[in-house]
């Protein structure tokens, strides 16, 4: 099954590492990261949960849960864990899915038959407290996520969804974001305080309004 943006996350109930998660209960109402790993003890997954793990206090403070997904068993990823904190000096403090029948991997149609017929791809979703999918993000299984990324990623999302703007390319956290064109200029003047430059009669930005 594709998942689509916008599309309700399907539920699931599956083993952790701490312990069995049903999916739409655990995340109650926060903001969630789902993503995968093809497998266990694997050079980049490796890499990619410890920077997750450095990450996982600034998810946090977005109100956001983390949960990770490998199609390996529970003692494997607990015997992982160890390698994690090793190599990358963060111990992995947030699930990980044990996925070994594809369970969850076939519902968020992880695995891609044409690229490999057993492993899960690299997936990201970021889901919203409304549990409908805002983000997805596909990788190959020889390149790492870059997780600073996600995090931009996600303060855009929490930003649009609050205020009608959005963020122009390579935006970051504190620069000017884009008012939306449903907004005339009266309505924006008193929507954005701070004011707002009009660069062309479809682009106006204005400062960051939750600043």
């Amino acid at each position: 099954m594709s998942i689509r943006l916008g599309d309700v996350a399907p539920d699931f109930t599956a083993d952790t590492t701490q312990g069995p998660v049903h999916f739409h209960e655990w995340k109650a109402g926060k903001w969630a990261i789902l993503f995968s790993h093809p497998k266990d003890f694997t050079p980049v997954c490796t890499t990619e949960l410890g920077a997750v793990a450095k990450l996982l206090p600034e998810f946090t403070k977005r109100n956001t849960k983390v949960i990770g997904l490998s199609v390996d068993p529970v003692e494997s990823h607990h015997k992982w864990e160890g390698d994690i904190e090793d190599v990358t000096g963060n111990a992995v403090t947030f699930p990980m899915i044990a996925d070994p029948d594809r369970t969850v991997s076939n519902l968020y149609d992880m695995i891609h038959p044409n690229a490999n017929d057993t492993q899960t791809v690299r997936s990201v979703f970021v889901i919203g407290p409304d549990n409908k999918v805002k983000l997805t993000l596909t990788y190959p299984a020889s390149t790492g996520r870059n997780f600073d990324e996600v995090l931009r990623i996600l303060e855009s999302l929490q930003l649009t969804a609050s205020y009608a703007v959005s963020t122009p390319a390579d935006w970051k956290p504190g620069e000017d974001v884009i008012i939306a064109n449903t907004i005339s200029d009266e309505e924006a003047a008193t929507r954005f305080p701070k004011g707002f430059v009009t660069k062309k009669p479809y682009l106006r930005v204005t400062p960051q309004p939750n600043l």
